[in-house]
């Protein structure tokens, strides 16, 4: 256990007193198709697509079209709380130890010399995209990923949420053992006057090794309205005591099993209603979340495996106009599968076979070694190659696909440092094979912790952002389910009826001229013709 001393800025309602950030333009955009005002960026952009019809003789014809949006960002960056279900768990508590040391700007010793805090492994803060080229000298310019658009800085969050567990979240941190003795001294009393709210304890969902934590629970083993009006009550009080402008609430807790689908159940947003009104065992504690913020549109983000969003969430999530997104974090092995498959794919070699074998000792661990939690997992993890394979019909025939199979163990000697072993096989030119093995460290919860941050930021940002087409008269939101958060979760959720990316640099790009377009600014090419025309 950490020693409990502690320098730093008082607390009032288990909350840290903070003077917020103000964000300052780092550039603007000059163009007749761009207006500031005080309150908006305006923009006019030009969509270029290509549309493909396929003749009667099997031959395509590619026709370019074009799309005239104009899109309007809220420049009023607002006072967020983020809500974490599964607060008092290792990515919970990690999360909230580095935005309060990246908030008062800790540096700390370890054996290896003194650390200091950052936002590495997040996205939006540290990283950059590319601007333009400099007039002058041609030189490639790159701005910071959160100075793109007006976005709320991490150091500016309000933390709360909800645990099954009573443990106040420096006891939790400590539990975790994840963060350094010296970092954990520094911000201990300030996270030990922090407490979870009860949350919902449904036993049939997760791994019965959990039972034991369960000690901060809301009456009731099942779903019900109770649970839903007491989440909402929740947030609301939230929102109020630390006079936030918006909530999201992020699901960081145990992966649940699959729940079934059942017609007549959850299978449209009137039947999953009265399903949780009649207390329906196939409900589960996720979805009962995600109804709650549904019905009081806040969004809400699914960080682990399971089917929350069943499709009668998703469709009252689209009557309401919510925004919901999911599902589990993709932070190391998963992250580097689908980049190297990505790139092997697109470099014409056929992979034939993908084994993944993990161990790891930290409480997701010890819940997935039971086999309905497991099969979650193994879903979300499996599905991540299918549209690299489908896009390549040169190497792949139809319905053909790579053996992949994966494997968890837990272990816990190795704690939150988990061990992930990747095996892929391929084959080359004229029968050759090529063989890629992969031995990946990965410190599980400061590797998802930033992903967290990311998933809540562009979430926020997206509830600022609208758009029409060039004849419409009345500006409206994105589509309910944020399938741009896609780069950040293993098994991206879509709209009903559009297909699923998985590829890295796919959903990278999509995020970053997504950005480009809310600014009237193309994507960036990289063709460079500026240097290769004379």
């Amino acid at each position: 256990m950490a020693p409990h001393a502690e320098t730093g800025v008082g607390s009032m309602n288990g909350y840290s007193t903070y003077e917020a950030q103000t964000p300052k333009d780092l550039f603007t955009v000059n163009s007749p198709n761009v207006k500031y005002s005080d309150d908006h960026i305006e923009s006019k952009y030009v969509y270029r697509t290509t549309a493909v019809t396929k003749g009667p003789n099997g031959k395509y014809t590619a026709s370019p079209k074009e799309t005239t949006y104009d899109f309007k960002v809220d420049r009023k960056v607002p006072k967020v709380g983020m809500m974490l279900v599964g607060w008092g768990g290792n990515n919970g508590s990690t999360v909230t130890a580095g935005i309060l040391a990246n908030r008062r700007g800790l540096t700390w010793e370890t054996r290896e010399g003194p650390r200091a805090s950052n936002y590495y492994g997040s996205v939006i803060m540290g990283s950059t995209i590319k601007l333009g080229t400099e007039v002058e000298t041609g030189e490639e310019i790159n701005v910071p990923f959160h100075d793109v658009l007006p976005m709320v800085h991490p150091n500016d969050i309000v933390i709360g949420g909800w645990d099954i567990s009573s443990m106040n979240i420096a006891a939790a941190m400590d539990r975790a053992q994840v963060l350094e003795p010296t970092l954990k001294a520094q911000v201990y009393k300030e996270m030990a006057s922090m407490k979870p709210l009860p949350s919902i304890y449904y036993p049939d969902f997760i791994a019965a090794n959990q039972e034991d934590r369960a000690d901060n629970v809301l009456p009731g083993s099942k779903a019900c309205m109770a649970h839903v009006e007491q989440i909402r009550t929740d947030m609301k009080n939230f929102k109020t005591e630390n006079s936030l402008d918006k909530v999201i609430v992020l699901w960081t807790a145990n992966t649940e099993r699959y729940a079934d689908i059942i017609p007549g159940v959850n299978d449209t947003a009137e039947n999953l209603l009265k399903a949780i009104e009649q207390g329906h065992e196939e409900v589960s504690p996720s979805t009962v979340f995600s109804v709650a913020c549904i019905l009081d549109n806040v969004p809400f983000i699914n960080g682990s495996p399971q089917n929350t969003f069943v499709p009668g969430a998703i469709k009252l999530a689209e009557k309401y106009g919510s925004f919901i997104g999911g599902d589990d974090f993709k932070s190391g092995q998963t992250k580097m599968k689908s980049a190297l498959v990505d790139f092997l794919i697109t470099a014409g070699i056929k992979l034939t076979s993908i084994a993944s074998y993990n161990h790891l000792g930290n409480n997701d661990g010890k819940n997935l070694s039971s086999q309905k939690q497991f099969r979650s997992k193994e879903i979300s993890k499996s599905n991540v190659v299918d549209d690299m394979v489908a896009a390549n019909s040169v190497l792949y025939k139809k319905d053909e696909h790579p053996d992949h199979t994966v494997v968890i163990k837990y272990m816990p000697a190795v704690g939150d440092n988990k061990r992930a072993l990747d095996e892929y096989y391929a084959e080359i030119f004229m029968g050759g094979h090529q063989t890629i093995s992969i031995f990946n460290v990965c410190e599980d919860s400061l590797l998802a912790s930033p992903l967290i941050i990311d998933l809540v930021l562009v979430a926020e940002m997206m509830t600022r952002i609208s758009w029409k087409t060039e004849s419409a008269a009345e500006y409206k939101g994105f589509h309910s389910v944020l399938s741009i958060l896609s780069y950040m979760l293993k098994a991206p959720l879509t709209p009903p009826g559009t297909p699923v990316v998985n590829a890295l640099a796919k959903q990278r790009s999509a995020l970053t001229n997504i950005f480009r377009a809310c600014i009237g600014l193309q994507p960036e090419s990289d063709m460079t013709l500026e240097h290769k025309l004379f």
